[in-house]
This record gives structure tokens, C-alpha cells and sequence, in this order.
């Protein structure tokens, strides 16, 4: 596969405030954080709007600020690739629990805030893009799934992309039927042309399953890593950090894995 470049990272979970912090831990410099994370409140969007907003939105929007800002390009002028397992799962929860009342409310704002791409849909509304946007769904194989397909879109269409993975857990009882320890969100942005900002250099190949997961050698942040979809990223993220050029193995669709190929920028 032709290799894309990565320009920008953004990372939000817990210990993991932003991509300073957790390439910091990620290398060994510092240790994972125990506080609890800050309440998102992303700039790019109006006060008003913020308020209409879920934690699962403002978790993708924060993510994809910080990666494009690390990239010191123009959100307006990327195509997106927005990733996520269980779309937002507390508005689903009260969705559910409001159409089984005798006389059903939905509220308009929270049904069109729990369909698959409000995330997208926000992000593009903030920054003022007319790029195109695409969301997808892999269960536990979502990262994975957005970043062949953001990678694909940056060489068939030669144009820059943004990758956002998010979830966030679920209230019971959808928690009892899907676990998901914590918020996990990160983005990157892809590119086909190295640049003086470029980390590294990527590119992928499906493989049978021969071979097993890239997994974390520290337990807690391999914790966080099985704890939330979105956090399969971490191993990459590691790579990233520390400018490792050993092959990554991502979980995707079924039986099948992500190779992922990793090489220092020309």
C-alpha cells in the first residue's frame, strides 16, 4: 500500500489529557495520570451549541481540534473519517427509556444528536467544511476500520484526511451486554505528501490471522487498551510517540487483522 503520512495527533482519555501527555507516558517519561480528566468544553464550538452537545460529541470535537491544530493545517479543507463502536450510548439509553413511556417525547436535539454521524455532522458545522465526511462502525474493530478507510480516501483521492475514533461507555443495562471501562478519543491527521511536520509514515495491509494483536507491555494502559474500541489504538499511538518502526498488528473485521507498517518520514 502506498505509505500516508501522519501530520497531527489528538488524544483525550483518562491520564491521557492531549498528545504531550500521552506520548509522555506512552515513552516512559511520565506516569500515567490518576486525576480525573477536565470536562470537555471544545473551543471551536458557540457556547449555545456546546450546551445541545453530548460528552461523546464534545470527546470527538476535542480530539479532532487538538490533532488539527498539532498539524497546523485548516480543518475546513480536510475530507473526515469519524469512528465509533457504539455511537453515543447515553442518548440511546434515553431514547429507549422515553419511547417506552404510555406517551412518548423525544426530544428532536437528542435524536438527531444519537444517529452514528452527529459527531461529523458538528465537527463539519464548527469548522465550516463542505469536504466530505464519512462515519463508520466496526464494533471493537472500529479504529481500524476508519483509518484503512481514511487511508484509502488519502491516496485514491489525494487529499488530506482527518481520522477521529471515539467511544464512550454506555449507562446499564446497555453496559451489562457492552462494557466499556472509560472515554478513550484520539485523530490523526493523514496526508500523502511528507512535510516538516510529518511524525512518520504509514501504510497497511489486511492479513490473516496467523499472527496475534499488538498488545501493551504495561498492564494498566493494556487495560485501557481492551477497555474501550477506540483505545486499539493505543499500541500505534506508542509508535508513534517513540518513533518505532516495528510493524503495529491491529484486531479488524472478523478473523482478520491490520498490519500496519511504520517508517521514519523521507
Amino acid at each position: 500500500m502506498t505509505p500516508v503520512y501522519i501530520e497531527g495527533v489528538g488524544v483525550f482519555a483518562p491520564g491521557l489529557v492531549g498528545w504531550e501527555q500521552c506520548a509522555a507516558v506512552l515513552t516512559g517519561r511520565a506516569p500515567l495520570g490518576t486525576e480525573p480528566p477536565p470536562r470537555l468544553a471544545p473551543a471551536i464550538l458557540a457556547p449555545d451549541v456546546r450546551r445541545r452537545t453530548t460528552d461523546h460529541i464534545r470527546l470527538a470535537l476535542e480530539v479532532a481540534s487538538e490533532a488539527v491544530h498539532h498539524a497546523g493545517c485548516d480543518g475546513a479543507l480536510l475530507a473526515s473519517v469519524f469512528a465509533s463502536s457504539e455511537s453515543d450510548g447515553a442518548i440511546t439509553h434515553n431514547i429507549c427509556e422515553e419511547v417506552a413511556q404510555k406517551l412518548p417525547e423525544v426530544s428532536p436535539t437528542r435524536f438527531h444528536n444519537s444517529v452514528n454521524n452527529a459527531p461529523a455532522g458538528y465537527w463539519c458545522m464548527a469548522v465550516g467544511s463542505q469536504m466530505p465526511s464519512t462515519s463508520v462502525a466496526a464494533l471493537d474493530a472500529s479504529f481500524a476500520a476508519g483509518l484503512l478507510e481514511a487511508c484509502v480516501q488519502v491516496i485514491t483521492e489525494h487529499r488530506d484526511v482527518l481520522l477521529v475514533a471515539h467511544d464512550t461507555p454506555l449507562p446499564e443495562p446497555l453496559n451489562s451486554v457492552r462494557p466499556m471501562a472509560a472515554s478513550f478519543g484520539l485523530a490523526l491527521v493523514l496526508s500523502a505528501q511528507a512535510s516538516a511536520r510529518s511524525i512518520m509514515k504509514i501504510s497497511l495491509a489486511i492479513i490473516s490471522p496467523d499472527t496475534l494483536p499488538s498488545v501493551l507491555v504495561d498492564p494498566v494502559l493494556e487495560t485501557m487498551r481492551l477497555g474501550n474500541p477506540a483505545a486499539r489504538a493505543l499500541p500505534l499511538l506508542g509508535a508513534l510517540a517513540q518513533r518505532n518502526t516495528a510493524p503495529i498488528v491491529l484486531p479488524y473485521v472478523g478473523t482478520r487483522l491490520l498490519a500496519v507498517t511504520l517508517a521514519l518520514p523521507a
